[in-house]
Order: C-alpha cells, then sequence, then structure tokens
C-alpha cells in the first residue's frame, strides 16, 4: 500500500493551491501509438493490442479497454508499462464514474478544501494501490537489473504520477502526492539523460517546469533551494515536443497544454489545441466537453451553450458516446445560462443536472444548490426552499450542506 498523508503545511498548500489545478486532469487520456518503429520506447507501446485498446479507452469505454489491457498485462506480467496500463485505466475509470474528470472543478482553488468524500468502492481503491507498488516492483527490478534501462525510469516514474492524481483527487492526500509528482519528474529527468530522444518523458517535466513558474516568487525562491525549478515556455516547449513525438502521451500532452494556456488566459490558444483534439475524437465525450468548457471560460457565452447543445444534441444519438455522464454538459450549460442571465433556463439545467440517473450525490448536491438560488432570483421561493431541503439533506456528500442550511434561513440575492 502506498502511504497517504492529510497533512498540509502552509507553504506546500500556498505551492499546491497553484500546482494542483494546473496538474490535475491531464493524464485522463492515452495516446494513440505509431505502428512504426520507434527505438525511444518500450517496443511493448507498439504493439496493435495495446493501441486497439486505447482506441476503447479515447471512447471512453473503460470496460473494453480494460479487458484488452489486462490480456496484455497476462502476456507481459513483468513488463512494468503492461501493468500501467491497467492501472491508468482503473483509475480514470473510476475518477469519471465520480464526476471528477470535468477540469472546471480545477479551475478554481475550492476543489482542495472540499469537504467532499468521494465513495471508491475498496476493492477498486485496494487494486489500485497493488497494481502502483507492483509497477514500481517491477521497474525498480529492471533498473537494478541495468540502471540505463530508459524504459524502465519511465515506467516508474509513471507510475507514480498516476497514483499521485488518484490520491489528490479521492483522499485529499496533498503532501503524499507532491512527494510521488516530485519522484515522477526525477525519474523522468533520468529517462532524458540516458536517452534525450525519449518523448513521452518530457511530459512529467513539461508539467513541473510550468506549475513551478507559475508559483508566487517567494515559493518559487524557497523550492529553487531544494533544486526544482520553473519556466513557463520551457515547459510548454517540452509539451509540445512530447505531443510532436511522444509514443505513450502525445494526447496527453496537448491536453496539458490546453489546461495551462487556459491558466494563463491564453483563450485562443487553449481553445485551438482542444479543438483539434475535439475535431480528431469526436466521440470523445471529455475532449466535447472540454470544447465546450474553454469557449465559456473565454467569456464567449453563446458561443459555449451552443457548443454545449451540440454535446447533448449528439448524445441523442445511438451510440454516438459511450457512457456519457451528461451531467457535466447540462451543469456547465447551467452555469453559462446564469452567466448570461438566462436564469429561467439556467435552474432547468441544473436540475437536469441533478436528475442524471448517474449523477454523483457530490455534483447533484450542487446542482440542487445552484438550482434553488436560480429560483430565489427568480422569486418563487417555495422551489428553492425544495431544492435548499435536497441539497443539504443527511446521508451522502454534506459538502454544500451548510450553504443551502444558510438559504433555507434568508433567500439568495446574488450578492
Amino acid at each position: 500500500m502506498m502511504p497517504t498523508s492529510r497533512t498540509d503545511p502552509s507553504i506546500t498548500f500556498s505551492m499546491l493551491r497553484t500546482v494542483l489545478p494546473l496538474l490535475l486532469a491531464v493524464l485522463a487520456f492515452a495516446a494513440p501509438l505509431s505502428a512504426q518503429s520507434n527505438p525511444h520506447t518500450d517496443p511493448l507501446n507498439l504493439t496493435p493490442e495495446v493501441r486497439e485498446a486505447h482506441v476503447h479507452f479515447y471512447n471512453l469505454d473503460y470496460e473494453g479497454a480494460l479487458s484488452r489491457f489486462e490480456a496484455v498485462q497476462r502476456a507481459n506480467p513483468q513488463n512494468p508499462m503492461a501493468t500501467n496500463y491497467v492501472l491508468f485505466t482503473l483509475v480514470f475509470r473510476e475518477l469519471y464514474h465520480q464526476d471528477l474528470l470535468d477540469t472546471t472543478y480545477y479551475a478554481h482553488d475550492s476543489f482542495l478544501t472540499s469537504k467532499r468524500d468521494v465513495p471508491v468502492p475498496q476493492a477498486t481503491r485496494d487494486r489500485i494501490e497493488h497494481l502502483t507498488s507492483q509497477a514500481i516492483e517491477q521497474a525498480d527490478r529492471q533498473i537494478k537489473a541495468d540502471p540505463n534501462n530508459a524504459n524502465a525510469w519511465f515506467a516508474r516514474g509513471y507510475a507514480k504520477g498516476m497514483h499521485a492524481s488518484f490520491i489528490t483527487l479521492v483522499d485529499h492526500s496533498f503532501i503524499s502526492a507532491a512527494r510521488q509528482g516530485l519522484g515522477s519528474r526525477q525519474d523522468s529527468e533520468q529517462a532524458l539523460r540516458i536517452d534525450p530522444d525519449y518523448a513521452d518523458a518530457k511530459m512529467a517535466v513539461g508539467i513541473q517546469q510550468f506549475a513551478v513558474a507559475s508559483l508566487p516568487r517567494i515559493l518559487r525562491i524557497m523550492i529553487g533551494i531544494t533544486g526544482v525549478t520553473g519556466n513557463k515556455e520551457k515547459g510548454l516547449d517540452l509539451l509540445r515536443e512530447c505531443a510532436a513525438k511522444g509514443v505513450v502521451n502525445p494526447i496527453e500532452c496537448r491536453t496539458a497544454l490546453s489546461l495551462f494556456l487556459r491558466h494563463d488566459a491564453r483563450y485562443p490558444e487553449a481553445l485551438a489545441v482542444q479543438h483539434g483534439l475535439a475535431a480528431e475524437y469526436p466521440h470523445d465525450y471529455l475532449f466535447r466537453l472540454e470544447e465546450a468548457n474553454l469557449t465559456k471560460d473565454k467569456g464567449d457565452g453563446p458561443g459555449a451553450i451552443a457548443a454545449y447543445k451540440r454535446v447533448l444534441e449528439d448524445a441523442r444519438k445511438p451510440g454516438y458516446f459511450t457512457d456519457p455522464r451528461l451531467q457535466m454538459t447540462y451543469f456547465g450549460l447551467a452555469d453559462t445560462q446564469r452567466g448570461q442571465n438566462l436564469i429561467a433556463d439556467a435552474a432547468q439545467n441544473y436540475l437536469n443536472a441533478a436528475a442524471q440517473p448517474k449523477c454523483s450525490d457530490w455534483l447533484k448536491r450542487r446542482a440542487q444548490l445552484n438550482a434553488g438560488q436560480m429560483f430565489d432570483l427568480l422569486h418563487q421561493r417555495d422551489k428553492a426552499i425544495e431544492q435548499y431541503k435536497e441539497a443539504s439533506a443527511g446521508g451522502g456528500d454534506q459538502s454544500q450542506a451548510d450553504t443551502a442550511r444558510k438559504y433555507l434561513k434568508t433567500p439568495y440575492t446574488g450578492a
């Protein structure tokens, strides 16, 4: 089992407030693999079996991807990348089921202090912990046998980065996650020292270069004492290089580029990257959703509303998306309509989000709270009270309860 901690010293927490909103959710996608020979990657990554599994993953068919990656693992029981593929599929299937792959959640610092309890089934949690340890142990054995094995260094860093994402989002184990994230960068840097053309290893380094450079100056100085430095443009350049030449994670790097450009309010550039992903993978529900989210963040309310509605229209087509979690689209649409002062439409779409059969209890109660606020603005107090009662009901997620009880006493006015 990988150790976790809930300790959050002020300096580390301040660092994470900047780093994590940039870091998380960029690992939700794996790259299509070239059929051509590539000496700068594990040959396993180029096999038809791995490529076929990724096709299913891109369509968010996690069950189809998982069964295929498990077959790859059975055929390669000592290969840490085979273990990693099963690990990342399990991690992101669970995050998707928990409504944690909508990047708007990470655009604000509030997710770091959220009271949300993420109810991951114990069997799933245990398997993720086991696979993380297994992949690291397999890589350790390969490194011990050959310290110049770039594939093993990359695979070990990949496992650490995957586990860091999981424990941050699910457990808010910030210190352990930060430690593993640094370990991922260090392993990737070692892979690059061995093979400077190992493009996939540039992702972890590029992410931390950008993230550290985004910290307040005093924190950059303090972190720099430890030898960890950052440069935004260098980080972006490393991500671009990985996107152009990587085998395992070029799509992840394009996703990271989009997120980082968004962080710096470089919305036209971010949208260009995201539009390319959505056009290349039109049946990837998350890519399409993120395009709409970015349009909203850019300040183009009407354009964002149209983009969300196109996602909903395509979702009505049989088989167009695999298991689309439409609560995320309805919630984003409602938020945008709220910003455009389309209060009645926003109220209805918050209700639509809460009504989705696979909506997590956490997102459902957020939607109910927001619906109540819209009904208060519409002077429909009875409906508002009904939604506040739902959002503050006992049992389940309680992250919205205090705010909902406040508005049960005093109507929301928009202030």
